[in-house]
C-alpha cells in the first residue's frame, strides 16, 4: 500500500468532495427539470472565457479569468434559451450547438496562446487537483490559518449555493416539478431558472481549475442520477446526492493513488478516477435500486413465474381430479410443459415446493390435493372460469380465444375481483365450454 500524506491526501479529497457536493445542489434541480446537458455545456462553454482571462492576464490566479469564465457561462444559458425560443430549436439540440461552438473555440484560444500561457489541453480535462495543496491563501481573523485556494473557493460556492437554495427552496421546487403552478402562484419560476443558471455557471466555473471539465459534468449529473433512482423527496434526493459525491470523491483518490500500483501503471488523474468510480457506482445504482433496478426486476418477474408454476400445477391437479384422473408428478409436469414453455427442472422444483408446503399431500406416485391447497386450487379454477365467462358473455369473445386470456388473468385475481367477476356475468354455473364454475 502506497504511503498516504495527511496533508496532501487529505486536502485532494476535502477540495474534491466539496466541489461534489457544490455540484450535486444545483446538479439535482438540473436533473429533475430534464436540463442535465445544461451543466455539460455550460462546463466546456467557460472556456474561452478562461482562456481570455489566461491570454489577458498570463496567469491562472487572475480575477480576469474567474470572470471571463461566468460570463461565458451566462452566455451558454442565455444563448441557449434564446435559440429554444426564438429559434425554434429543440433544447438539447440548442444546447448541443452552443457548448460545441464555444467550447471550439476556447480550445483554439488555448493552443493560440500554448507558450505564453501556463495552460496546457489535458488542464482543461483533468484540472489540477493534485497541485491544489501547494497554491495556499491565509484565511482572514485565523491566526494566520492557511488553506488550498481552490477549497476556499469551492467552499464559498458551496455556502452560496446553499443559501439561494435554502431561502427560495419552496420556489425551486415547486418550479422543478410544475412550473406552470408556481407561475400561477407568482413564485416567479423565471427568476428560480436564472438563479439556476447562475448557480451552475458560478459553481463550474468554481472548479474548473482544480478539478477539470470531466469531475464537473459527472458531479453535476451522475450524483443527482443515483440519488433519483433511490429517494423521492427532494429534500432526501439533495442529501443522497451529496453523500454520493462525497464518496465518488474519496473512493476516486484513493483507487487513483493505489490502483496504478496493483496492475504495473504509471499515473491515473484523480479527477479522471473520481469521475469512473461516479460512474461505477451509477451502474451499480441502475442494477440494484429496489424500484426499477435490473437485478431486483428479474427477481421478481422469476418469483412471479415460480408462483404461476406453483399455481398452474393446483389448478391442473384439480381438473384432473375432476376428470376423475389421479394426479402424479409425471402427469402434472406432462400437462404443464405442453401448455407452457416451462423446464422439466422448473416444475419438479415447483412441485417439490408445494408438497413441503402442505398443498399436496404424496401417496407413492400420486399426488393427492390437500384441504389448504384444495381451496387455492378452487379459487384459481373459479376465476379462470369466471374470467372465460366475462371476456364471452361482455366483450364478446369466441369460447375458444378466452383460455389463453383466462390462464394468465387468474394468477392476478382476488377475492373481490372475483366476486365482482361473478356479478357482472350473473353469477353462471357453468363457463362458455360447459364445465362447472367451483362455488
Amino acid at each position: 500500500m502506497t504511503d498516504w500524506n495527511l496533508f496532501f491526501d487529505g486536502w485532494i479529497i476535502a477540495i474534491a468532495a466539496t466541489c461534489a457536493v457544490a455540484c450535486t445542489l444545483p446538479g439535482c434541480f438540473l436533473v429533475l427539470r430534464r436540463m442535465s446537458l445544461m451543466g455539460d455545456a455550460i462546463s466546456h462553454a467557460v472556456l474561452p472565457g478562461i482562456a481570455v482571462g489566461f491570454l489577458l492576464s498570463g496567469s491562472r490566479s487572475n480575477g480576469i479569468m474567474f470572470a471571463g469564465a461566468i460570463i461565458a457561462g451566462f452566455f451558454t444559458a442565455f444563448f441557449s434559451q434564446w435559440l429554444r425560443r426564438f429559434g425554434r430549436v429543440d433544447e438539447g439540440a440548442a444546447m448541443g450547438v452552443v457548448f460545441t461552438t464555444l467550447f471550439a473555440l476556447g480550445l483554439l484560444l488555448i493552443v493560440q496562446g500554448a507558450d505564453s500561457v501556463d495552460l496546457d489541453p489535458s488542464c482543461v480535462l483533468y484540472g489540477a487537483l493534485e497541485l491544489a495543496p501547494l497554491d495556499l491563501v491565509t484565511l482572514p481573523f485565523t491566526g494566520g490559518l492557511r488553506v488550498p485556494r481552490a477549497f476556499m473557493m469551492l467552499m464559498i460556492v458551496l455556502l452560496v449555493n446553499l443559501v439561494i437554495l435554502i431561502s427560495l427552496f419552496k420556489t425551486f421546487r415547486i418550479a422543478a416539478f410544475d412550473p406552470s403552478q408556481a407561475a400561477a402562484q407568482r413564485m416567479r419560476p423565471d427568476l428560480a431558472h436564472h438563479l439556476l443558471m447562475a448557480m451552475t455557471a458560478i459553481t463550474t466555473v468554481a472548479a474548473f481549475e482544480a478539478v477539470g471539465s470531466i469531475i464537473v459534468v459527472a458531479m453535476i449529473v451522475v450524483p443527482a442520477v443515483i440519488a433519483r433512482l433511490f429517494v423521492h423527496r427532494l429534500g432526501s434526493m439533495l442529501l443522497v446526492a451529496a453523500m454520493v459525491g462525497v464518496a465518488a470523491a474519496a473512493a476516486g483518490h484513493y483507487t487513483a493513488v493505489e490502483l496504478p500500483h496493483l496492475v504495473g501503471y504509471g499515473s491515473v488523474p484523480t479527477s479522471g478516477m473520481i469521475a469512473v468510480i461516479g460512474g461505477l457506482m451509477l451502474l451499480a445504482s441502475i442494477m440494484v435500486n429496489p424500484r426499477q433496478g435490473v437485478i431486483p426486476r428479474f427477481l421478481r418477474r422469476w418469483r412471479f413465474r415460480m408462483q404461476t408454476t406453483r399455481e398452474d400445477l393446483l389448478a391442473l391437479a384439480w381438473r384432473l381430479e375432476e376428470r376423475g384422473t389421479a394426479p402424479t408428478a409425471t402427469i402434472l409436469s406432462q400437462d404443464l410443459m405442453s401448455a407452457r414453455r416451462v423446464s422439466r427442472l422448473e416444475t419438479r422444483w415447483s412441485l417439490r415446493r408445494l408438497v413441503d408446503a402442505g398443498a399436496f399431500e404424496s401417496q407413492g406416485e400420486t399426488l393427492r390435493l390437500s384441504d389448504s391447497g384444495r381451496r387455492d386450487a378452487r379459487d384459481l379454477v373459479r376465476s379462470h372460469r369466471l374470467w372465460e365467462a366475462w371476456l364471452t358473455r361482455t366483450i364478446g369473445l369466441a369460447p375458444d380465444h378466452v383460455h389463453d386470456t383466462a390462464m394468465r388473468l387468474e394468477h392476478v385475481t382476488d377475492e373481490a375481483m372475483r366476486e365482482r367477476l361473478a356479478s357482472e356475468t350473473g353469477a353462471p354455473e357453468e363457463d362458455p365450454h360447459g364445465r362447472s364454475i367451483p362455488d
